[in-house]
């Protein structure tokens, strides 16, 4: 809330009671945000390290039903009895729903404005992930070059790091995203642009 006084002199009042009259003058001012999502190459620094918000716990159900999508029907993700004589005594989360996670949380501060993915040059499963691990993830930003044939780009070499609730790293990639510069970074639209959805 803005208040503005009122035009011409102030009226002559008891220093106690002088800022009464300025609530008659209340202008009230509206404000339009835009949530962050992505970064332009500028944006990025060598070094930099971003923290993803916020984490996700893996659920069975999750578990599940991401093998099913993607028919990968291995007994270890999907059959309890199965998994209590395996290795790991219990069943273990598939590791594409694992990466699968880790890249998304990093959409929004790495790449929810490039061009394009262009290589993952690694990826690691460092410790397994079981139902009910809450993951967080971490990117650092390794290398920023500028396109040498298209000078309204460039691209972004990042390594990204998953961790369970105990701080323990289940997944690691390395990646390189093409983005685009500050100046030539599409506008972002909506369908009704131009619509006034917020008038009286």
């Amino acid at each position: 809330m803005r208040k503005t006084p009122p035009t011409g002199p102030a009226p002559r009042t008891n220093p106690d009671t002088f800022p009464l009259w300025l609530d008659a003058c209340t202008v009230k001012v509206m404000t339009t945000y835009e949530r962050p999502f992505g970064r332009s190459l500028e944006d990025f620094t060598p070094g930099d390290i971003l923290k993803h918000w916020p984490g996700k716990t893996i659920t069975e159900a999750d578990d599940h039903l991401f093998c099913m999508i993607t028919m990968n029907h291995h007994p270890l993700h999907t059959n309890a009895w199965f998994a209590a004589d395996s290795v790991q005594g219990r069943n273990v989360v598939v590791g594409n729903l694992v990466y699968s996670l880790v890249l998304g949380m990093s959409v929004p501060d790495v790449s929810g404005a490039a061009i394009a993915n262009l290589e993952i040059e690694t990826l690691q499963h460092k410790f397994p992930t079981f139902h009910g691990d809450t993951i967080h993830a971490e990117t650092r930003v390794l290398d920023v070059k500028e396109s040498r044939s298209k000078p309204d780009r460039g691209i972004v070499t990042v390594e990204t790091k998953g961790f369970n609730q105990d701080g323990k790293e289940v997944c690691y990639f390395k990646r390189k995203v093409l983005i685009w510069k500050r100046d030539s970074t599409p506008e972002r639209k909506r369908p009704y642009d131009g619509i006034d959805v917020w008038g009286d």
